[in-house]
């Protein structure tokens, strides 16, 4: 087995997870910030370097959940960082050394093969911050 095989088997779910394919559609951070897991009418996501993730099947992200901190946003820089501080849940994580980025692109492959990607946060949204 190759390393790059190595590499991507550890992120596999260890029960195997049914995904639909990936959406496209643009978000904007006001609707992002509504699916926080507050509401239980609405959805929980996440999103990793503006990618939004469904993580509503998984409690962790829910109002009381040890994730929490994450839902509603993009707290990319936080998870580069292994952070669960509020300040560190921000979607700049540009000027991060290259180990974080690292960090941060394994947290993208893992959620990406657990969670269905329901669109992206609209890149003018992104620009203003």
């Amino acid at each position: 087995m190759t390393d790059t095989n190595r590499e991507n088997k550890k992120f596999e779910p260890k029960v195997p997870v049914e995904l639909e394919p990936p959406k496209n559609d643009e978000i904007s951070l006001e609707e992002l910030s509504q699916c926080d897991g507050t509401n239980p009418d609405k959805p929980t996501w996440v999103a990793i370097k503006g990618t939004i993730f469904d993580v509503s099947k998984n409690k962790a992200y829910g109002e009381k959940g040890q994730y929490h901190v994450f839902a509603g946003k993009d707290p990319s820089r936080a998870l580069a960082l292994s952070s669960l501080k509020p300040e560190d849940c921000v979607p700049e994580w540009y000027d991060l050394d290259d180990k974080y980025k690292t960090v941060l692109d394994e947290w993208y492959t893992f959620f990406s093969k657990r969670y269905n990607i329901v669109g992206k946060v609209s890149i003018s949204k992104l620009q203003r911050l």
